[in-house]
This record gives structure tokens, sequence and C-alpha cells, in this order.
């Protein structure tokens, strides 16, 4: 999408309220006539039947799959005719959706996504189809090391908690999802009561409300949701080896982070990006690659979830050298845990991180994903005008405190390739994680990078 300007739009955030009630952050802008609206309602992956992982991504993939009058095909050239772009998605915690039209074809865009939400057709020759991709997609990363060792780690860090199981499913759970399963998900997670709504583009107001209730305002008023517990990751150190015949061995880590709502989570998002979120400029980057060679790229990265949170970082290496990868990664995760960042590298991270926010907010759909991330993580609707603020208000100690927290455990790792080496001897996964909290400390699906800078 193109350039909607989004340093000026920043200050313009309007919470709308359509005549229906459903609310949206909006942002008018009408350099260019393009509309943005990213959507999410709570729900997601975690509400999957407990035997069938899986159910809420096979609906995201039909979802587009003709509703209403409209088969499959037609569908789809009604998409493609006014370039409209429409898409679904099954996180952790939430089921989510996209929508990107031009201004002028707006109210078939619109149209086209209620009949998606409230009358999908879910025809038998559409769900084999979508569910033989969805497999064939399984069956290739039965065979890839990444997505092994991220999967593994899930299982070791949240045993049998939701999160703990696959959002995709497995080869096992998909071919037994039933289209009735595939139904009463969309009639119990799909509701206003949950929707969460950002609209970025050339739109006024008035317009916006009324295609939000006619989008929206025909789904059930109050969700149907099996309550998910909170849960702390399981405590490090553990490690994990899954064999397999690759050029190249995978290594995975991590362990518990920190959650979004929590005060220390600033601070971690800082260090973080000091240890290993940094690129070319991280510790782990340095000491890893640059001073050792062991691998071409490495990286980790915060992940807060709405029950849970962890830090989690990979990287490739060759099989004789995985014992030695594994070493250094430990050696500067305990080192960071120990003695903290230095000043300069506080500051130098502060600095980035707020000079590179807006470069990140820089087109409609950008700008839509981050206003409605903001909202799934409960912040307030001017957090883009006081971010800055929050970044530079973290100490040194802050950031010293917040390193011994997430790394003075060690870590959870997974090691993914040829025979096994010292550093990554078998284990049993355990068959729980840590018992869930009764609240959490005082102080973002899939482990996935949230979508929006913070």
């Amino acid at each position: 999408m193109l350039a909607s300007r989004p340093a000026q739009a920043a200050t313009r955030i309007q919470h709308l309220v359509s005549p229906g009630g459903i609310e949206a952050w909006f942002v008018q802008d009408s350099t260019v006539p393009l509309i943005a609206m990213e959507y999410a309602f709570d729900g997601g992956a975690s509400q999957d039947p407990t035997a069938k992982p899986g159910v809420g991504n096979l609906v995201g993939s039909l979802l587009d799959e003709g509703s209403g009058d409209l088969d499959s095909k037609t569908f789809h050239e009604r998409l493609d005719r006014r370039a409209i772009e429409l898409s679904f998605s099954s996180t952790r915690d939430n089921f989510r959706g996209s929508l990107r039209m031009l201004k002028e074809n707006k109210d078939e865009a619109f149209d086209l996504l209620r009949s998606a939400l409230t009358s999908p057709r879910f025809e038998a020759s559409d769900v084999e189809r979508i569910r033989a991709q969805v497999l064939s997609n399984l069956r290739r990363e039965s065979t890839n090391p990444s997505a092994l060792a991220g999967r593994k780690f899930l299982e070791v860090a949240f045993g049998d908690h939701p999160y703990g199981r696959h959002a995709q499913g497995t080869l096992e759970s998909v071919p037994k999802i039933e289209v009735a399963e595939l139904k009463d998900y969309v009639r119990r997670v799909l509701a206003k009561d949950t929707l969460k709504v950002a609209a970025v583009g050339d739109v006024d107001p008035d317009t916006l409300g009324k295609l939000l209730d006619h989008t929206f305002g025909s789904l059930p008023a109050k969700a149907t949701l099996t309550p998910v517990a909170d849960i702390v990751a399981a405590k490090p150190p553990q490690r994990a080896f899954i064999p397999l015949d690759v050029p190249q061995t995978v290594v995975t880590f991590g362990g518990p982070g920190v959650r979004r709502s929590e005060p220390d989570f600033m601070p971690a998002y800082v260090v973080n990006h000091i240890l290993g979120g940094g690129g070319l400029s991280s510790r782990l980057y340095r000491e890893v690659r640059e001073k050792r060679g062991l691998a071409y790229s490495i990286y980790e990265a915060l992940v807060w979830m709405e029950h849970s949170s962890l830090f989690i970082g990979n990287t490739g290496t060759r099989a004789d050298r995985a014992g030695e990868t594994v070493d250094a990664i430990e050696k500067e995760v305990r080192r960071m845990a120990e003695e903290g960042p230095t000043q300069k590298e506080l500051d130098e991270a502060k600095s980035y991180l707020k000079g590179s926010q807006m470069l990140a907010l820089d087109t409609s759909s950008k700008l839509a994903g981050a206003l409605l991330q903001y909202q799934i993580d409960k912040l307030p609707i001017d957090y883009i005008e006081k971010r800055n603020a929050i970044v530079d208000a973290v100490t040194l100690d802050d950031a010293k405190k917040v390193s011994q927290r997430l790394w003075g455990q060690g870590l959870l790792t997974v090691v993914v390739g040829r025979s096994p080496h010292a550093a990554a001897q078998p284990v049993s996964t355990p068959s729980a994680a840590t018992p869930p909290a009764a609240s959490p400390p005082a102080a973002a699906p899939s482990a996935a990078k949230p979508s929006a800078p913070n």
C-alpha cells in the first residue's frame, strides 16, 4: 500500500463509534484514495478443540472460499476485478482479518467481508482442497528443522496448555476436522463483544460508521469462548534434541518473558534489542557471527500473548559446531544477566528505537496493523505520542534489573539436526509447564514477533 504520512496522522487518531455501537480506532487520510482496515476477535488457536488443533487455521483459510450465493470462483473473481485484498488468520489469541481497497470500491469490499463473516459456505470440495493444502504444508514442515524446533520449543515451554499445541494443526488432527466444527468455531468466536477494529484511509467518519454497521452489525452479540488460564513458561535450563539428517543444524532458544501489561516491559524491550533484536548491532550477532563465525545470522525477540510471554531466538550452524554455538549463546546470555548493558549500549538502543518507530508505520496498512495491535495490548489511544517518552524513561538500573529477570535462569534450548553433541543431549519433554500463577507479577501464536512496533 502507498504511504499515508502516519507521522502526521498519529495525532489524528479518532475513537469512532458507529450508530450501531461498533467501535474503531480511525485515522482519516486522503493522501491517496485507499482504505486499509485491520480487525480481530478474541479467541484464535486457543479456542481449537483440545484434540483437534488447527480448526481456527482452517477457518481462516476457508472464509474467502465462497459465501452466501457466491461460490469460491465467483467470490475470488469479484475480489480480483476490484483489486480488493481480503485475508484471515488465526493467531494464538485472536482471529484476525485484513481488508484493503481503493476508495471507489469500498462498498463492494465491505459487503464481501460481511458475507464472508456471516454466511461462509464451507462447501465440501473447497474444504477438502484447502485441507489438502494445509496437510501439504504440514508435511513440508515435518522435515523443516526450523519448524520442528519451533514446535518442540512451545511443547517444552507450555506442555499441555493451549499455547503448547500446534496452531496449524497436525497431520493427525487436520484430517479429522469436520465442517460442523468449522461452523461451530465461527459461531463461538466471531462476535461483536470482542471485536477490535482499526481503519486508516480516505473515508469520512460517518461513511465508515455505516460501513462498519453493515459489515459487523449482524454478528452475534457475545462470543462463547473456552477460558484460557494464565501460564508461566517452563523454568530453564532445559535442553531437547531432535535428530534430523539435514545439512544445517538449527538451534532455537528462549525462556519466560515479560508480559505486555507489566511495567518491566519497555525496559525488557530495550535491553532485548541490545542482546539479540538489533540485527547486525546485537551482542549475539557480534559474538556468534562476527567473532566466531558460527552462524550466518542470529536473532532473538520478545513474544507476548494474552496469558503468557516468552523470549525466543533462533540460529543455524554446522552440525559439528552446534555445541560450540550453544555454548557461545549461553555465555553471552549469562554475561548480560550478570552485568546488564553499558550506558552507551542503552543510549544507542533507545535512540534507534525512537527513530525507527515512525519509519515502521510508513503505510496505511502498517499503521492500521499497529493501531489494532495496540488495542489488543490494551494500550491507550494516544500511545504513539507517548511511546518515545516511555522509551526515554528506561534507566540503566531498570535495564540491569530486567536483564537478570529475563536471562538469569539460563535457557530452554532445542537443537534439530544431525547426531547430538554434548551441548544438546536429549531430554524428555515435560508433561506440563509451570502451573499458572495465581496472579500476574506486579511489575505478544504462534510464537511469532508481534506485528506492530512497541
